[in-house]
């Protein structure tokens, strides 16, 4: 996996918003005997959700089959570009995977409820998208991604994210056995669309094209700098893709 480098350091600027973990307080009276005695309560503490482990492999495949391809869009939400893409899969009628930095979707909650409420999944993509995760230590790694993971689901208003990309692939086995055990597939990508070094769209549209044999799961961005590029490139692939024969899936859990 190629490892986004260049046009990328914005993140780097954005101080990584560390969120404590909020201790639920039950507002119910307790009747407690003597030590060793049993205890009973008048009302029962709120349970924290089961959380179903997922598969610690990076996945890539669709679930619509070998004719099936996978949208996913990296780096926001960001409130200029986000409502375009969102506006323009709402046209196609297209679902997206949306893999969200943490500080963007506590910036922008009101987005990140947009993309769930238009069918769109979501993907832990850490807090401060730091693309050399890999040779941090695992507390970082935790920190990084269960903090965003928490922002996200915040956000959304108690939606979860689904996956976890790592920045510019920095998975570690630690991190994808983290992330699959908080029930967040790890995600990989087949077409690097490069949308970020803005090429140009006929060169994303191109990539696409040319790239697609190689897999169905295609990264595109809708934040990190100037994405008219991008929204103007999947104004062409999304009808291409359809004329091709594909239909649009999510990636495999």
């Amino acid at each position: 996996m190629a490892r986004h480098n260049g046009g990328r350091g914005w993140y780097g600027k954005v101080v990584g918003a560390a969120l404590g973990v909020t201790l639920l307080t039950v507002g119910a009276s307790m009747w407690t005997a003597q030590a060793g005695s049993p205890h009973r309560t008048t009302a029962s503490a709120p349970q924290k959700s089961v959380v179903k482990p997922v598969a610690v492999s990076i996945a890539h495949a669709s679930d619509q089959g070998t004719r099936g391809v996978n949208i996913t869009i990296d780096d926001g939400p960001d409130p200029v570009w986000t409502p375009q893409v969102l506006d323009l899969l709402d046209e196609y009628g297209v679902k997206a995977t949306f893999c969200m930095v943490g500080t963007q979707a506590e910036a922008h909650p009101d987005l990140v409820r947009k993309v769930v409420a238009a069918g769109h999944r979501l993907c832990d993509h850490t807090v401060s998208h730091d693309t050399a995760m890999d040779q941090k230590s695992e507390s970082y790694q935790a920190k990084e991604i269960l903090d965003a993971e928490r922002m996200i689901t915040k956000a959304s208003g108690g939606v979860r994210p689904m996956y976890y990309r790592a920045p510019g692939g920095a998975f570690t086995p630690y991190s994808r056995k983290l992330a699959a055990s908080e029930g967040m597939r790890p995600l990989g990508w087949n077409v690097d669309t490069r949308d970020w070094e803005l090429p140009g769209t006929d060169a994303i549209v191109s990539t696409v094209e040319r790239e697609l044999p190689n897999g169905p799961t295609l990264l595109f961005h809708d934040a990190g700098g100037d994405r008219a590029q991008t929204v103007e490139a999947l104004r062409r692939v999304l009808p291409w893709l359809k004329e091709q024969g594909y239909s649009f899936g999510f990636p495999v859990r």
